[in-house]
C-alpha cells in the first residue's frame, strides 16, 4: 500500500526521560514502507540531562534522526508551534507529545488521512487519536458508526496530530491576527477558553469554530496517551487512555463531511441531530430553521441562545417532546426516537416548571460496570489517594 507522501515525525520533548523513552520504542516498533523517514526530537531545555541523552542515544532505524535542543525555555506554546512549523521544510509532518503511544499502523493512516483532506478546505488537521471521552464533562463518547472508518470535530488534537503545510499554514495565518482575543463566547467551551495562556490548543479549537473547519478523527485510536506527570499535570491518570489500533495494514474508508452522519461541534455534540429535532418539530406543528435549533445533550453548555432546545438539563421553560437516555451513543436516542423522559426538547419562548431530573441514572448510564463496593472504592482513593 503505497504512500504518496511522506511526513516527517516530530516528537516535543521538555523532562520526562521515561515517557520519551516510551514513546521512541513505539515509533520504533511501527510498520514504514521505507527507510527514509526523518525524525526529530526537539527538546525544550529543562534541567533533565537526561532527556537530551535518551534522545541522542536512541538508534532511530528508518531513516534520519535528529536531535534538537532549545538554548532557552520556550514554554510549551511556543515549543508546539515552533515544532509545528517544520511543515514548511517536509511539506507534512505528524506532531507527536513524549507521553503518548503510537499504534504500529500509526504511519500509513496518517499518510493517507492526510492524502485524503490535501484538497479538502474544510479540514484543518489530522487527528491520530481516538476520543472515548467527552473531555468537558468527563463521560464516555462514541462518534456513531455510519459506516466509515473516521468521523469529524471542531476540536483539534493535541495527543497526535497531522498536517499539511497548506493546513498548518492556514492556522498560523489566522493566529498572527488573533494570537491574544479572548474566546470566551458562546460557541467556545468553557473549558477551553478558561486554560490557561501557555496552551496553544485553545487557541486552534477557536481557529476550527470561528472557520468552520473541522480535524478528521480515526475510528480506532492510532495514539494513546499516558497522562505522565510533567509542566500542566500533576499526577499521572489513565482516564485518557483508549484502545489502540493492532491493523499492521490498511486501505482506509474516509467519508466527506456531507457524507459523514458522525460530524461533531466542539462540544462533542453531533450536529447531525438538528435534523431529526427539525423533523419532530414538524410532527408537532412547528416548522422551523436549523438555526433555532441548540442541542446540549451533555448538559454542559452555559448559555443558548436559540428557542427550541435539547439539553439534558432542568430548564424553566415548556417541554415539547422529551427523549431516553438507555440508546448508546447518547445521540442515538434522538436519531432512533427513543422516548423517554432524560433529554428534554424545550420552547423557551413558553416559561413552565423545570422537569426532574436523576443523577444517579445518568451516573449509571455512563459508568456501567459500577456497584456500591466499586463507587466507595473510587471515592476512598480520591480522598487518600490509595
Amino acid at each position: 500500500m503505497a504512500n504518496m507522501i511522506k511526513p516527517a515525525i516530530i516528537v516535543i520533548a521538555y523532562n520526562r526521560e521515561e515517557s520519551l523513552k516510551r514513546l521512541l520504542t513505539s515509533l520504533n516498533n511501527a510498520i514504514y514502507e521505507s527507510d527514509d523517514i526523518t525524525l526529530i526530537i526537539s527538546i525544550d531545555k529543562s534541567d533533565n540531562e537526561k532527556v537530551f541523552k535518551a534522545a541522542n542515544e536512541f538508534d532511530w532505524k528508518h531513516g534520519i534522526k535528529k536531535t534538537i535542543l532549545s538554548d532557552e525555555n520556550l514554554g510549551l506554546k511556543k515549543h508546539v508551534l515552533k515544532c509545528g512549523d517544520y511543515v514548511y521544510e517536509y511539506e507534512n509532518i505528524i506532531v507527536l507529545e513524549d507521553d503518548l503511544y503510537v499504534s504500529k499502523n500509526f504511519y500509513s493512516y496518517a499518510c493517507q488521512a492526510l492524502e485524503f483532506s490535501m484538497d479538502k478546505q474544510e479540514i484543518a488537521g489530522v487527528s491520530l487519536y481516538n476520543h472515548e471521552l467527552n473531555v468537558h464533562v468527563r463521560e464516555p463518547f462514541k462518534a456513531i458508526d455510519d459506516g466509515y472508518d473516521n468521523y469529524y470535530m471542531q476540536f483539534a488534537q493535541s495527543w497526535g496530530q497531522a498536517y499539511s503545510k497548506k493546513q498548518w499554514h492556514e492556522f498560523k495565518s489566522w493566529l498572527d491576527n488573533n494570537d491574544s482575543m479572548d474566546l470566551c463566547s458562546e460557541n467556545v467551551p468553557a473549558n477551553v477558553s478558561s486554560w490557561s495562556d501557555k496552551s496553544w490548543l485553545k487557541y486552534f479549537i477557536k481557529y476550527v469554530i470561528d472557520t468552520d473547519k473541522y480535524f478528521i478523527y480515526p475510528r480506532v485510536s492510532h495514539t494513546t496517551n499516558f497522562g505522565d506527570e510533567g509542566t500542566h499535570a500533576k499526577d499521572s491518570v489513565s482516564d485518557l487512555q483508549v484502545m489502540l489500533s493492532f491493523v499492521n495494514e490498511k486501505k482506509y474508508n474516509f467519508s466527506s463531511i456531507d457524507e459523514s452522519g458522525s460530524v461533531y461541534d466542539a462540544f462533542f455534540e453531533n450536529i447531525k441531530i438538528k435534523k431529526a429535532v427539525s423533523d419532530k418539530l414538524k410532527s408537532l406543528g412547528i416548522n422551523t430553521d436549523y438555526e433555532e435549533i441548540g442541542v446540549d445533550l451533555y448538559g454542559y453548555r452555559e448559555s443558548i441562545s436559540r428557542r427550541f432546545i435539547l439539553s439534558s438539563k432542568a430548564m424553566p421553560y415548556k417541554v415539547l417532546y422529551s427523549y431516553a437516555r438507555k440508546l448508546r451513543p447518547i445521540d442515538a436516542n434522538v436519531l432512533l426516537d427513543c422516548q423517554g423522559d432524560e433529554l428534554f426538547l424545550y420552547d423557551t419562548l413558553e416559561k413552565d416548571y423545570a422537569p426532574k431530573t436523576d443523577d444517579a441514572k445518568r451516573t449509571l448510564y455512563n459508568y456501567k460496570a459500577l456497584n456500591i463496593k466499586k463507587m466507595l472504592d473510587v471515592i476512598r482513593y480520591r480522598i487518600t489517594g490509595k
